[in-house]
């Protein structure tokens, strides 16, 4: 169905002479295991049936024309190969130009333009990785393209690359790795700091995810995120300093950083430290708890995920912090947290089954009583990752 509606505007906007073809990358959710993944730390994400999707068209010449439908108004932006500049003004095709201009930078070779059509069913801004979706269903779309010999991970980092070099956010891997390598009904159980994955069943028989969009937009770039990831870096070098030999915050347990805590000079970089290893930590335990399937124990590593998000790295907010509060009040819930980088965006809820239409009411009357405008939810499933559709 979707495939027909992005043809359909394709051919709309671009013409119907040649051949095109359809692509799909989802969006993704983290389980728990966040703002680890630069700390050399574990994450648990899975991919998302809603996502990317882009009908694109090879052309002969180096220019590059881009139309979103999320974007109707901005109409077809157009670019070239030989101008990959990134530009400010150029708004959302900075993120696809900045995949062609680390595939270049990598020494592939991409010689020709195209004409290409995206839609995303992704809330822009909702925290569920728009922008990584866009980035990894470019490069796919680019390997295919042009016969690249690359692997979905290299795709993954492309991504990556695009986002932190090109953009200017230093984002980490997880996003992108999710959305190239997730598979249905499964989450992926990542460690950043290796890029060495499992999938691991969920077994969700009487459960759904229930996804709570704050409906507070953030962006990234204009987050405090990369405040956060500087306070974790030097965090990490006066733990190194005072001769602990580690690469990454990662690789600490919950007892070493109470011993050598004191090294770091200031108590907020203490408390930032102390999130990326006890989250760390909760993020495997929670593995082996779904591994046990002890489902109660995973809800609640959750909600101490979602604590120490809000009290120790502190990127939660009003909103995130009342629809968690909101949620956990409710019969059937198993676990709620925040999810993605935090200042807005989504929290993720395990419900059982037959209360989630209760919850969804309650929460939601919850939420508007105390911020003043309704949330969005989604009860979404675990899906496969970027493909060809």
């Amino acid at each position: 169905m979707m495939k027909e509606i992005v043809e359909t505007k394709f051919k709309e906007i671009f013409g119907t002479e040649g051949r095109f073809k359809t692509y799909f990358a989802p969006g993704r959710v983290n389980l728990i295991g966040e703002h680890t993944d630069y700390n050399g730390g574990h994450v648990f994400p899975c991919a998302l049936t809603m996502g990317t999707y882009a009908t694109v068209r090879e052309r002969e010449d180096k220019i590059l024309n881009f139309y979103s439908m999320n974007f109707d108004d901005l109409g077809i932006l157009t670019s070239s190969i030989d101008n990959l500049v990134y530009n400010e003004n150029e708004n959302w095709i900075n993120y696809p130009k900045g995949v062609i201009w680390a595939l270049k930078n990598e020494g592939y070779n991409i010689d020709h333009g195209f004409d290409i059509v995206y839609y995303g069913t992704i809330p822009n801004g909702a925290g569920l990785s728009s922008s990584a979706s866009l980035e990894v269903l470019t490069g796919f779309i680019l390997k295919d393209m042009f016969k690249l010999d690359m692997d979905n991970t290299k795709i993954a980092l492309i991504g990556q690359m695009a986002e932190n070099k090109y953009v200017g956010v230093n984002c980490g891997i997880m996003d992108q790795f999710v959305i190239a390598n997730g598979k249905k009904d499964n989450a992926v159980f990542l460690d950043t700091a290796t890029l060495e994955y499992k999938y691991a069943p969920i077994n969700l028989e009487n459960e759904k995810i229930v996804i709570i969009n704050t409906n507070k937009k953030r962006g990234l770039g204009d987050s405090k995120y990369n405040v956060r990831r500087a306070e974790c870096e030097k965090a990490l070098e006066e733990l190194q300093e005072s001769g602990l030999q580690i690469k990454s915050l990662g690789d600490l347990t919950e007892k070493e950083f109470e011993e050598h805590k004191s090294a770091i000079k200031d108590e907020i970089r203490q408390k930032r430290a102390k999130h990326a290893v006890y989250e760390n930590q909760r993020t495997l335990k929670a593995v082996q708890a779904l591994e046990n399937n002890d489902l109660e124990l995973f809800g609640k590593l959750m909600v101490e995920s979602h604590n120490s998000l809000r009290d120790d790295y502190e990127v939660t907010g009003i909103e995130l912090d009342t629809a968690v509060e909101e949620a956990l009040k409710q019969e059937g819930v198993i676990g709620a947290r925040m999810t993605g980088a935090g200042f807005g965006g989504c929290a993720v809820s395990i419900v059982k089954t037959d209360k989630v239409e209760n919850f969804i009411k309650n929460v939601e009357k919850g939420y508007r009583e105390k911020i003043g405008y309704n949330p969005e939810f989604y009860v979404v499933e675990i899906g496969n990752g970027v493909r060809a559709i």
